[in-house]
């Protein structure tokens, strides 16, 4: 099993260290598996438990001060399925896994995909809440009242912004893997979101072909700047560029130029190719990997 995972791509974050002990054990963790679905699900677990990372517990949070988790897993067999805007829920890539498993759906939202979580056995009652995101969710001077309009008043200074004392805000630390076990191929990616979001947003992770996307070419997971990434269908873009004859690194290379060429922001990406190459490539100031392989 080949499995490589990330952890968010944006500035130079804190505790690199630990952060990378982290990204390591999940590797691993997804590693040991025998199954592509298996391997990303249990790699993204660990990510999603971890407080340093912007999925699961410890993620954005939004206008109402709510913590909502997304999350997409797909296979090369292009089975799909993905959840949205779930409060309270920390295995987000469980819900997604669930619904390509159990509904011919692809993608469930709100407080329906809470139900659903609730229904399959994954625990929908988590304290998403980390005390770094409680500290700097109090350090705010106000917050918004009213109408979805006076919200968005609110937040137009503040979405995906550094707070005052020039803090990383959790903007780009959504976590993703890809994994290959010679035949089949998975991608999934989970995310909190970005901060001071208008409360329901959802952005490009649980959205196919933009956060997350598998084919029997290859399989990649994205993180960055989720609107652009949606516009950009980043994922998407990096698998037809194995489709056309790239290796895995030439093409997350040429997706991730492309992608800054077309939106000018910034994001990364990571690629497995069926061939059993595999790739990744940012343009933000980093980019935290991990990378296992069982034989």
């Amino acid at each position: 099993m080949q499995v490589i995972v990330h952890g968010g791509a944006g500035t130079t974050v804190e505790e690199p260290v630990p952060r990378q002990a982290t990204l390591d054990e999940a590797a691993d963790a997804g590693a040991s598996e025998n199954d592509p679905v298996d391997a990303v699900e249990a790699a993204i677990r660990v990510l999603e438990a971890d407080t340093r990372f912007n999925a699961g517990t410890g993620g954005a949070v939004q206008s109402d001060g709510v913590i909502r988790t997304d999350a997409g897993v797909m296979t090369s067999d292009r089975d799909a399925g993905a959840a949205a805007s779930m409060p309270g829920v920390e295995a987000a890539i469980s819900v997604a896994r669930a619904v390509m498993e159990e509904t011919p759906h692809v993608l469930l939202n709100g407080v329906h995909a809470v139900d659903f979580a609730d229904d399959v056995g994954v625990d929908v009652a988590c304290d998403l809440w980390s005390e770094d995101t409680r500290e700097r969710w109090d350090d705010l001077d106000d917050h918004p009242e009213g109408s979805p309009l006076d919200h968005l008043e609110w937040i137009q200074d503040k979405f995906g912004s550094t707070d005052p004392e020039g803090r990383d805000q959790k903007d780009h630390d959504t976590v993703g893997a890809v994994a290959f076990d010679g035949e089949k191929l998975a991608a999934a990616t989970s995310t909190g979101g970005r901060w001071l979001a208008l409360a329901g947003r959802v952005g490009d992770v649980p959205q196919i072909g933009s956060g997350f996307y598998a084919a029997p070419a290859g399989a990649a997971s994205a993180t960055g700047a989720g609107e652009d990434i949606a516009k950009a269908t980043l994922t998407r873009r990096a698998v037809r560029h194995l489709e056309s004859g790239l290796d895995a690194q030439a093409a997350a290379d040429r997706a991730i130029e492309e992608f800054g060429e077309l939106t000018g922001s910034s994001a990364g990406v990571i690629v497995l190719g069926s061939d059993g190459t595999v790739g990744e490539a940012f343009n933000s100031e980093q980019m935290q990997t991990a990378r296992a392989r069982t034989e």
